[in-house]
């Protein structure tokens, strides 16, 4: 049987001299005291999920330490799509060996602090794109309701992984005003290294569980990018529902989905993507 893996999952610690935060939270979630490894294992476990990639929330700034602790912690429990910051003097010379550190799969860009939006269109990035196609290096990029701000990169970078967060919709518009961008995600399928992350997706949907307003949509996505470029996560600490209806919506619920497509979504597509191989 396939591996279930969540593609987004926060974990992190309180602020402290340390390891301070840079920065407040960002939609301030629930749990400003943190949430601990063990936290996710437990909730993982009660559903049946396997294994998570830990994605370092904004707010901790440009660390990715209690990610890696935690990938050390629980071993093939978590991978870690670490926090980069393009900017920095070091840049590339951390870039470097990126993949070289234990537990680290690739990459996060947000674009809310280092670097800002702009740095997608001013050409700033390009060794970065560059260096991550042919290190192999997979970037999970947020782009809330702009995914076309990924074309330019996808067509100077064809063999650069990307995958689009939280299917690249609107994270601050109001349920189905959120998914205005998605005939624009759709037609980006035509790149082959293009995935999209249908994470976080019962957030978008104004209806109770087995939220049918969004399945439509969501088969859309599929039509598009077919099962082996769709990830389920569930970004837990933000989300709205319970995390077992959640996964719940892709493993069981979504008729056009077979059994083997469920496999792919839950598990196998980001174990491709992401080189990490399954046990």
């Amino acid at each position: 049987m396939a591996m279930v893996t969540d593609a987004q999952l926060h974990v992190w610690e309180v602020d402290r001299p340390d390891r301070p935060w840079p920065q407040p939270p960002r939609n301030a979630p629930q749990r400003e005291g943190g949430f601990s490894s063990l936290e996710a294992v437990a909730a993982m476990d009660a559903i049946g999920v396997d294994r998570a990639v830990i994605v370092p929330p904004t707010w901790i700034g440009e660390n990715n330490a209690t990610a890696l602790e935690a990938a050390a912690r629980h071993p093939g429990r978590f991978g870690v799509m670490g926090r980069f910051d393009p900017t920095a003097p070091d840049g590339q010379a951390r870039l470097a060996g990126w993949l070289r550190q234990p537990h680290m799969l690739g990459i996060r860009m947000t674009f809310i602090a280092a670097p800002p939006l702009s740095a997608l269109e001013d050409g700033s990035l390009e060794w970065f794109w560059t260096a991550c196609e042919r290190d192999r290096i997979p970037i999970m990029i947020l782009l809330g309701g702009m995914p076309e701000k990924a074309i330019p990169i996808a067509e100077r970078h064809p063999d650069l992984t990307l995958i689009l967060d939280h299917m690249a919709l609107n994270l601050t518009a109001a349920g189905l005003d959120a998914w205005e961008s998605l005939d624009r995600t759709v037609s980006m399928a035509r790149f082959p290294k293009m995935h999209v992350k249908v994470s976080s997706a019962p957030n978008f949907s104004t209806e109770a569980y087995p939220h049918r307003d969004i399945q439509p949509l969501l088969r859309k996505l599929f039509d598009a990018y077919g099962p082996r470029r769709l990830f389920w996560g569930s970004d837990f600490t933000r989300l709205r529902g319970t995390y077992a209806n959640c996964l719940r919506l892709f493993q069981e619920d979504l008729d056009f989905l077979s059994a083997e497509d469920r496999e792919w979504i839950t598990g196998r597509g980001i174990a491709d993507a992401l080189h990490w191989p399954e046990a």
